[in-house]
């Protein structure tokens, strides 16, 4: 059985305040520094969407090479391609003597010829250049017990003016 339509005394009617100004200045303040706040969590540091394509294309790259010297295969040719990446959580890190970034997440990617999409989930490492106007993609080399001790690679990605468009 459907229920009927609601009755008078089943609605629920919102009775207004009357303005007064030190709570619409309040409620003004608050939302103002909840905007702030929610844009300035995912902008901050973040590097570019580019960087992070990249980043990841290179990861996969590094993956496939050591698969195949380690199966003693030839590596499969061509750059995977990679879409849609969400970033879930970015945390700075300290890699090396520098601060980095770790950042996990979700992309879309294929490999070059493979009609498949995969979406998969990432953690990435990435350090900002002495200038700021690079990204190197970082990699932990072993476990370490600690992050002092821990030792990383790192592979620069090519800077923002000397990316295909």
């Amino acid at each position: 059985m459907l229920p009927g339509p609601p009755t008078p005394a089943s609605r629920s009617v919102a009775i207004p305040l009357p303005p007064t100004p030190w709570l619409s200045t309040l409620l003004a303040l608050l939302l103002s520094v909840g905007l702030l706040g929610l844009g300035g969590c995912q902008a901050a540091g973040q590097p570019p969407r580019a960087v992070l394509l990249q980043a990841l294309g290179l990861q996969i790259e590094l993956t496939q090479q050591a698969i195949a010297e380690a199966l003693e295969l030839e590596p499969s040719g061509g750059r995977p391609q990679v879409s849609r990446v969400r970033v879930d959580h970015q945390e700075a890190v300290a890699i090396g003597l520098g601060e980095g970034l770790h950042l996990t997440g979700q992309f879309d990617w294929r490999l070059a010829d493979d009609p498949y999409r995969v979406d998969s989930p990432f953690e990435l490492y990435l350090l900002r250049g002495e200038r700021g106007e690079s990204w190197r993609l970082a990699r932990p080399i072993g476990a370490a017990e600690d992050s002092l001790s821990q030792e990383w690679l790192v592979d620069p990605l090519p800077l923002e003016r000397d990316r295909p468009s």
